[in-house]
């Protein structure tokens, strides 16, 4: 979720439990006045009950007192890399979209969700599928230029332009990112406008496994699938070890030339704006007037005055070069190659149970999920605003909206509170944070326009599918995606946009640095994150960490660097940063040091901060605000069967919201590619830095989970 923010928090005093053992509420053989035994009380008391182990000791490991059970007694089903709670609101959103997608196209159906039904049916027929065989993907092939590695010797190198070939993948529907990434972006340092972006290469596996060449599992599994798919398209099994082999190579050496994640934290490094005319001069083997211009839509064009953010000119140059030095068959291989991954999922069960094959090595799944889910993610991927239409008009509670707001309001209110608390900030740095907390836009459920069958019909006017050509329609969906976003280029940037909000049925929340926003979708305001018939302490343990998370993004360590209208400019004084630099360090270290018993790996704490440092101030800043509603609203009842607090039941719940189990796989995988720390250090990390969960646990000082040192950055 980055887009995740962060949130505000506040130093209230806290009442918090004695040291001793004997003052913690004990279980009752009689329920008490205060204890709730209203249905919704019953079922969260439920659902605490069956994933905790309560013969852990809380102080000692508070994670898997909070998850002991979920662990010992979920099972990852087939089909799944990892289980938690986003897994299981995920699942049931997947169930209602199915009742409205599923459903047969009728003559009321309006054009968008004609589109969705066709789409979905398309996905369905696995027998048309089937019975078209793979003559789609030839076909387009062959359109294409040809895959050198099919075509063998009658393929003609002197025909073959690279540049020439993402044309063509622009006009056909697929990427135009595989040699370097193509994108129109609101423009950091002017968030008012849009701005061309040139960025390294999108690669087919994560830089980390590439750099490592061959003989890493990843890239060796990587590449025999690569070359299995072009032997079930018809290539010699020889030819295609040995040229697959190359264009894998060269792959590598795109990999190598690109910026590390840990390096790409620092968004001035990635803003180098020059014009078209600077850029021909800089890197002169490209055409990039002509180049961009064949990109962009027809009714957008470009002159040499254009400016263009390059995000790592030592990319480009490295480029320039490994193009000079690399076979056009190579570079045509390569392409072709990404072609055909992109295209596999559309096709018949053969390439289909080929990928499944790599994907387990990847994450640990040996099962695709059931058809009918794989549809519908596939069409709320590609059509998500026709989706969340039909979504909202049948599923979305206006009470979970209202309550949400409350909320964020609440958890605002406590990171304002904080930030006029730090001691390490500056006045001047302090009153421009202030105002860029204050001024942070609200997404919550869904924009009104969904409900606007007009708005629908005009912004997919231009798009047909057709439910008997699947992997066509897909391109149509696709092209039909950069024709929108590309064709932007000439438009003033809105924040509020309602297109841009408009992807509701998704279980997600983001902060938007560009924006100063937080966006709440409707599908994650249900299940384990939010319930208006549970006691308000669950809810802010849960759906409140995840607001504050996201409030708190926009002061992280890519968040802090753009001001409150979502402008990439410095806006603190140097002496705090400085100090905020040292705060991050903590972080980056206190993470780093964890490692994850199984895999033996330890977390990358450089890649990770910006969610951790999220995490920390979010729990804090929900917890605070909790404190807040109770003394608006007076105490709440606890829960049966457990002789918890609310306090300690709102950590409870906190810590219960990452309970997740992972396949081996899966977890070295979030461990080398990943921007979140696994759950349990989702857990342990920020709890054992917060003073207040060791009051309200009388955790003794220099247990596991009240270290003697903690970090704390908001």
């Amino acid at each position: 979720m980055y887009t995740f923010v962060s949130e505000s928090l506040q130093s209230l005093p806290t009442a918090a439990l004695s040291d001793s053992e004997d003052q913690r509420p004990r279980n009752k053989t009689v329920p008490g006045p205060d204890v709730c035994l209203t249905p919704g009380c019953i079922h969260a008391a439920s659902y605490a009950l069956t994933n905790m182990d309560e013969t852990v000791e809380p102080c000692d490991d508070f994670y898997k007192f909070a998850c002991g059970s979920y662990l010992k007694s979920t099972i990852i089903p087939d089909d799944k890399s990892s289980v938690s709670g986003f897994s299981v609101v995920t699942d049931k959103l997947q169930e209602q979209l199915r009742t409205v997608i599923g459903e047969p196209v009728s003559k009321e159906d309006k054009k968008p969700f004609r589109l969705a039904k066709n789409l979905f049916q398309a996905c369905m027929n696995k027998t048309h599928i089937e019975s078209r065989g793979l003559a789609p993907l030839k076909q387009i092939l062959e359109e294409l230029g040809g895959w050198p590695v099919l075509e063998g010797d009658s393929w003609d190198a002197a025909k073959y332009d690279w540049r020439q070939s993402v044309y063509n993948f622009r006009k056909t529907g697929y990427s135009v990112d595989y040699f370097m990434d193509f994108s129109v972006s609101t423009d950091a340092k002017n968030s008012s406008y849009h701005v061309i972006v040139v960025d390294q290469a999108s690669l087919g596996i994560s830089r980390e496994y590439l750099s490592k060449g061959f003989g890493e599992k990843i890239v060796d599994a990587y590449y025999s699938y690569l070359v299995d798919i072009a032997v079930i398209l018809g290539a010699d099994p020889e030819r295609a070890k040995k040229e697959i082999r190359e264009s894998v190579e060269f792959e590598m050496k795109l990999a190598n030339i690109s910026l590390p994640s840990e390096e790409r934290r620092n968004v001035s490094k990635l803003y180098n704006a020059m014009t078209v005319r600077e850029m021909q001069t800089t890197f002169h083997t490209i055409p990039w007037l002509t180049y961009f211009n064949n990109i962009l839509p027809e009714h957008v064009q470009i002159t040499e005055e254009e400016v263009i953010v390059v995000s790592v000119p030592s990319f480009i140059k490295g480029l320039e070069t490994l193009m000079e030095q690399t076979p056009r068959r190579v570079l045509a291989n390569y392409v072709m190659s990404r072609v055909a991954g992109a295209s596999v999922n559309y096709l018949t069960e053969e390439l289909r149970n080929r990928q499944l094959e790599f994907s387990t090595a990847l994450s640990g799944r040996t099962e695709r999920e059931s058809r009918w889910k794989e549809c519908i993610d596939i069409v709320t991927g590609g059509l998500s605003i026709a989706v969340g239409s039909l979504y909202v008009r049948k599923f979305f509670k206006e009470e979970a909206k209202k309550n949400a707001m409350e909320m964020v309001e609440d958890i605002r209110k406590e990171f304002v509170n904080i930030l006029n608390n730090v001691e390490w900030m500056d006045d001047m740095t302090r009153q421009r944070g202030l105002e860029k907390a204050k001024a942070m836009n609200v997404h919550i459920g869904y924009p009104d326009e969904l409900l606007h069958d007009e708005k629908l019909h005009e912004f997919y006017d231009k798009l047909e599918v057709d439910p008997k050509l699947y992997l066509e329609s897909i391109l149509n969906v696709t092209k039909f995606g950069m024709n929108f976003s590309f064709g932007r280029l000439r438009t003033k940037v809105n924040k509020t946009e309602w297109i841009t909000h408009g992807r509701p049925a998704i279980v997600n929340a983001y902060y938007s640095s560009i924006e100063n926003s937080i966006q709440f979708p409707a599908g994650i305001l249900q299940g384990m994150f939010f319930n208006s018939e549970r006691p308000r302490y669950m809810n802010y343990g849960a759906i409140g960490f995840v607001i504050g998370h996201e409030i708190t993004h926009g002061f992280d360590d890519q968040g802090r660097q753009f001001d409150k209208e979502g402008n990439l400019v410095e806006w603190w004084e140097p002496a705090t940063k400085e100090k905020y630099l040292e705060k991050a360090k903590c972080i980056i270290e206190q993470y780093g040091n964890y490692t994850e018993e199984e895999t033996g790996l330890h977390l990358n704490g450089i890649n990770t901060q910006g969610e951790n440092i999220a995490d920390n101030g979010g729990v804090k800043e929900s917890y605070y605000a909790y404190l807040k509603w109770t003394e608006r609203n007076g105490e709440e009842p606890r829960l049966p069967g457990l002789k918890y607090s609310p306090r300690q039941l709102f950590w409870l719940s906190a810590a219960q919201t990452w309970c997740t189990k992972y396949r081996t796989q899966a977890m070295r995988q979030r461990i080398t590619t990943g921007v979140h720390s696994l759950g349990q250090f989702r857990v342990l990390g920020p709890l054992s830095n917060m003073k207040e969960f060791s009051e309200d646990y009388s955790c003794p000082l220099g247990s596991p989970m009240n270290p003697v040192h903690k970090c704390q950055v908001w």
